[in-house]
């Protein structure tokens, strides 16, 4: 894949950047700006060498109606806060609004078209309308760069259509989340632990099937912990249960891998001020739901991770954003941070926010992914479109 260096010179050149700006809102606050600042050094890197800058990126889903909630507006304005200089927001997507904006913007200006997923061709099963939206996305720019690794999973205009159009390359942020993930595929220093939660397992399937004969741990946590050990004849009272699933982890456990919670914390509901208790995996409580992986069950993995030389962890041990349910994923977090010389990798959205709203610093981490479900499906040995797109 072509870096933006390999560009040349883009004084003067508008540049189309793929980005991703999926931040989590409630009531229009932004909770975790984290994606914006991991967008900040291609931006700055662009609009340092004098190029023209349109970002365009997603928010949510709302499968190709405007909905004003879901407006890139109060990203803009934060972006524009950490960067420190004005952005512009066109107000529309790649229509006569944007293309005003655009042809407006002088050399190291930035503007952000208003979220893609407002046009229905940005996501697209029919090639003809996506590749129309596509062509419309092209034509406000000279050349693109891809910076949105978690989006590279998609066939979308944005990630995959616009690549074919114009000159192309792939930002730093791509860059380096692939070259982690090779290294996470393609011979990792032992022992190599993998740390698994979440809710479901069956959003986890494909990612154990294809890692499970490389690692040398893998531990789980989280809501789909209590479908292994259902797995493993225990009774997980109102626990998340996925029971077309019992099957499948008792395969998994046949491996001798995977290493499975000893207690957990119930409670009858989630809420920040409900009456918990810690129980050994056998005795939870038939009203109560386990919300969180309990203190021996850190402890154990904190030992299991000890020595660790190669640590991915994707997913939360509980109900992180609930003080009674955030001490296993703090537990965890802080675990894997406290290894030396290891590789660790932090993948996915709600771990990398565990880390940031539980106050664990990023830099003690070898690498924190944005990937999410891209990271997943790289992992898995998938061909991504927006990767494929990009290699020359």
């Amino acid at each position: 894949m072509k870096t933006v260096t390999d560009l040349g010179d883009l004084t003067g050149r508008r540049v189309l950047l793929r980005a991703d700006l999926n931040v989590p809102l409630q009531d229009g606050r932004i909770t975790d700006d984290g994606r914006i600042r991991a967008s900040l050094p291609v931006i700055e890197q662009l609009a340092g060498g004098g190029a023209r800058v349109v970002v365009c990126a997603h928010l949510g889903r709302p499968k190709g109606e405007v909905r004003p909630e879901l407006s890139l507006r109060p990203v803009t304005e934060r972006l524009g806060e950490l960067l420190g200089r004005a952005v512009r927001f066109t107000g529309d997507v790649a229509g006569p609004a944007s293309t005003e904006a655009v042809g407006r913007l002088g050399d190291g200006d930035v503007a952000v078209l208003e979220n893609l997923r407002f046009d229905a061709g940005e996501t697209s099963k029919d090639e003809t309308a996506r590749r129309e939206f596509a062509a419309r996305l092209a034509a406000l720019a000279d050349v693109y760069v891809d910076d949105a690794f978690g989006a590279v999973h998609r066939k979308h205009a944005s990630v995959y259509d616009v690549a074919r159009l114009l000159p192309h390359a792939a930002g730093a942020l791509v860059q380096q989340e692939v070259a982690v993930l090779r290294r996470l595929t393609q011979d990792p220093d032992r022992p190599y632990v993998v740390v698994l939660g979440g809710s479901k397992v069956s959003d986890k399937l494909a990612v154990i099937d294809s890692l499970l004969p490389h690692v040398d741990r893998l531990l789980v946590g989280g809501g789909m912990c209590f479908t292994f050990l259902a797995a493993q004849g225990h009774d997980v009272g109102g626990s998340l249960l996925e029971a077309d699933q019992v099957e499948a982890c008792r395969r998994f456990l046949d491996s001798g891998k995977v290493v499975l919670p000893v207690d957990v914390v119930v409670a009858p509901d989630v809420s920040p001020d409900v009456a918990t208790e810690v129980v050994d995996v056998g005795a939870i409580p038939t009203a109560r739901k386990g919300l969180d992986i309990g203190p021996r069950t850190v402890d154990l993995f904190r030992d299991e991770l000890a020595g660790a030389r190669t640590v991915f962890w994707n997913g939360p041990m509980g109900v992180f954003e609930q003080a009674p349910f955030a001490a296993g994923t703090r537990g965890v977090a802080e675990a894997i941070a406290a290894l030396t010389g290891a590789l660790t990798v932090v993948g996915g959205g709600d771990s990398a926010a565990a880390i940031r709203l539980l106050g664990i610093g990023e830099q003690r981490f070898t690498h924190i992914s944005t990937g999410g479900g891209a990271s997943l499906e790289y992992l898995e040995g998938a061909t991504l479109p927006g990767l494929a797109v990009l290699e020359d």
